[in-house]
């Protein structure tokens, strides 16, 4: 016992002595996109407490303290800026323990550029535990192998393409080649000794703090049933849509081969991921370590394996569903649910369109979905928002233009998407949730760039039309382009202004403020068919555009009196995609059209909601089989841009929205339109606001909570000349924390 202590202290000396700083270290092996790494290492602590850890890996690890799995899927895809990594932090490594440790480290090389990912030019590891007496660092001294148990099948793709949106590759298994992982003994003897690798040869670039919450898992799960399929398959029911790990447990002879794909594998002529599994003797057990989404799994297993267990286990953003919506109109609230699901399966390392094709954070998704956010979710998931924010800025080119999907290969500006990035809707909205001004000013110069010297205003006050590097307004067809970009360049100046009065810079507030008037003149002036009586761009002979119409409303370029002609306009014409509808139904709340609102956002959502899926689709048509044709392209049944009528409910007809940043003031203006009862609960830092509004013949009957620390501002909703609660009666009562009843009447 005395030489083990004496061997403690002596181990604690030689750390506190030896201090070193820790490299990125690869295996002798040459690695390709989509293989794997194990490193190890043994050593040894006196003590446990104070013990932290810095990780990255290029791109994904597993680690192993002692046998026990601590961290799953550890690592970003890459790409904080263009030369940069992210890098994982903990203040507390589960399973250590004084003596002798063993660490093991598995990596999985992404490789290729992808929608959301820029490889380095070396896969590989970086690690540093601190203890109170030293560090343990990698280097030389590890063990490293390319651990060829994994492997990368080929991509499925029926025109014979290169994966190029997807981060990521298949998994291959054989179980022959495994490593128990779970044994800290396992022999690594054989293996080299790790490489060295110079950050230069690595370009992986300074190390960024990991800015959001590593993954959330749940414990292994069973299936709501377990059926086979006409293929022979066992299709695996899930819930809902969500991103999973497949398990089995089986007993087989060696050799054999077993698939595990989700019913989301296949997207029209496209192709997600899938897992290949070559089993060894005897019982085993796999779970597959790279996620997929669907609403089944399907395990196509050959005859004489036989299935002991099939499972799953559920992972996602580390982020708590806290708001809700629920009034008496069936479709409302299954629009919104269903929203709210398609808003959770496209967040995990960026905000993504979708979870099978592209995973890519585009950014006219990426403003629906931060919007959402604010009335879904608790405030971790602020800083998804925040880190798609950064990204975008920190990937600005040199001169100026801004461009989505980043980080990855993408170069080409989408101005419309852009403008909408940056803007009220993008950026001030992220503002007004969070009260983070900090980012606002990091960003503002580079916005302030982007828009006075990308863009060139004219001297009338509108903009030049810029191409960018894909014209693109919306999906589907007649979009009037230049007017869409003049309503959007004006959204961007309004949110400017208000991003340069916090940051200090009252001048550039002026300058905007000033440009934005003169907007609303000529815009009227150059863009409004008296005799059509709609928006028009000159030389635009196409069906009249929905789009156009809703922006230059949500712009102030629309006079009140025309308000009856938007409103009748939009019973006519139905050109947005389901991206720009959100627009189109919050054009309408706006001009106080709430009942007009909801009988569009059911005729242009009915389908999506009667569907049997549990998310929304990409585009108006879907047919939803695997192997056919999809009329809306390559469309997938879980897309971001799709769930804005989530926040048209929240925000417009239960009628709560931010005041102040945090909804520390906040205004309550409930529009049921053809509701008579809805009840909705909002998450604020300082707690959550709850209010139900019911018809009666009495007036509107109103609930509310007001959370400490907030005050309300309840304003008579149209149709009502006033407010009541207890003694005071107005148009607009302010309100401080606490619960009221109150009454809206005529």
């Amino acid at each position: 016992m005395k030489n083990l202590y004496r061997l403690l202290i002596l181990s604690a000396l030689l750390l506190c002595s030896c201090s070193k700083q820790p490299q990125i270290i690869t295996t002798a092996e040459t690695i390709a996109d989509g293989e794997w790494q194990c490193f190890r290492k043994e050593f040894t602590l006196s003590t446990t407490s104070g013990v932290s850890l810095r990780i990255a890996a290029d791109t994904k690890y597993w680690l192993y303290v002692n046998g026990e799995l601590v961290v799953r899927e550890g690592g970003l895809k890459r790409g904080p800026t263009p030369t940069d990594s992210y890098c994982d932090t903990f203040a507390d490594v589960p399973n250590l323990k004084r003596g002798r440790n063993v660490v093991a480290v598995l990596v999985q090389y992404y490789g290729r550029n992808s929608f959301s990912h820029r490889p380095s030019a070396v896969p590989g590891l970086w690690f540093e535990l601190d203890t109170r007496f030293g560090n343990v660092v990698s280097d030389s001294s590890w063990k490293a192998v390319r651990y060829d148990a994994y492997w990368a099948p080929e991509d499925e793709n029926p025109k014979g393409q290169k994966q190029y949106r997807l981060a990521g590759a298949n998994v291959g298994y054989d179980a022959g080649k495994a490593v128990d992982f779970a044994s800290a003994e396992f022999d690594s003897s054989v293996w080299s000794n790790a490489v060295e690798v110079t950050t230069q040869r690595a370009e992986w670039g300074d190390f960024v703090e990991r800015p959001i919450p590593q993954w959330r898992w749940s414990e292994l799960t069973e299936y709501q049933t377990i059926s086979r399929n006409d293929e022979g398959a066992y299709e695996c029911t899930l819930p809902y849509n969500c991103h999973v790990t497949p398990y089995m447990r089986i007993k087989a002879t060696a050799g054999q081969k077993i698939t595990i794909c989700t019913d989301d594998y296949w997207i029209g002529e496209a192709r997600s991921f899938k897992t290949e599994y070559i089993t060894t003797d005897g019982e085993q057990e796999f779970e597959t370590p790279i996620w997929a989404n669907g609403h089944s799994v399907l395990y196509y297993i050959p005859e004489g394996v036989e299935v002991v267990k099939l499972l799953y286990r559920e992972s996602g953003y580390d982020c708590d569903f806290v708001g809700s919506f629920e009034c008496d109109n069936l479709f409302c609230n299954e629009l919104w649910n269903k929203a709210a699901r398609t808003l959770y399966v496209t967040m995990r390392d960026n905000y993504m369109d979708c979870p099978d094709r592209e995973r890519a954070q585009w950014w006219g998704d990426v403003v629906v979905e931060l919007g959402e956010a604010g009335y879904l979710f608790d405030s971790k998931a602020h800083l998804l928002t925040r880190k798609a924010i950064l990204e975008l800025m920190n990937w600005q080119q040199a001169n100026g233009v801004i461009a989505s999907p980043v980080p990855g290969w993408y170069k080409s500006e989408l101005p419309c998407q852009m403008l909408a990035s940056v803007g009220y809707y993008g950026f001030w909205t992220y503002y007004m949730l969070t009260g983070d001004s900090a980012t606002i000013a990091e960003v503002y110069p580079r916005v302030r760039k982007y828009l006075f010297e990308v863009w060139n205003p004219q001297n009338s006050g509108l903009v030049d039309v810029r191409r960018g590097g894909w014209y693109w307004g919306d999906w589907g067809k007649n979009i009037d382009k230049p007017a869409l970009q003049q309503c959007w360049y004006a959204l961007a100046l309004k949110g400017f202004a208000q991003m340069a009065r916090l940051t200090g810079h009252g001048t550039d507030a002026l300058m905007a403020e000033q440009m934005l008037d003169k907007m609303r003149h000529s815009f009227n002036s150059a863009y409004w068919d008296a005799k059509l009586q709609h928006y028009k761009s000159v030389g635009y002979k196409d069906v009249p555009d929905d789009r156009v119409q809703a922006m230059a409303v949500l712009a102030g370029f629309v006079p009140q009196e025309r308000y009856p002609i938007m409103r009748d306009f939009f019973a006519k014409y139905y050109n947005a995609s389901p991206y720009m509808e959100k627009y189109v139904l919050e054009a309408l709340c706006v001009m106080g059209y709430h009942r007009e609102a909801l009988k569009r956002m059911e005729h242009r959502f009915g389908t999506m909601v009667a569907a049997p899926h549990t998310t929304l689709w990409e585009g108006w048509e879907y047919t939803g089989g695997r192997g056919m044709k999809y009329k809306s392209g390559n469309g997938t049944y879980n897309h971001a841009w799709s769930g804005g009528g989530l926040t048209i409910l929240s925000q417009y007809i239960a009628g709560i929205e931010p005041v102040e940043p945090q909804f520390k003031s906040f205004r309550l203006c409930p529009n049921l339109g053809s509701c008579r009862r809805v009840e909705c609960t909002v998450p604020t830092v300082y707690g959550n606001i709850a209010m139900s509004a019911k018809r009666s013949l009495a007036g509107l009957l109103i609930t509310l909570t007001v959370p400490q620390g907030t005050t309300a501002q309840v304003v008579a909703p149209q149709g009502y000349s006033a407010v009541t609660c207890g003694e005071h009666r107005a148009a607009e009562l302010t309100l401080t924390a606490g619960e009221y009843n109150i009454i809206a009447t005529e």
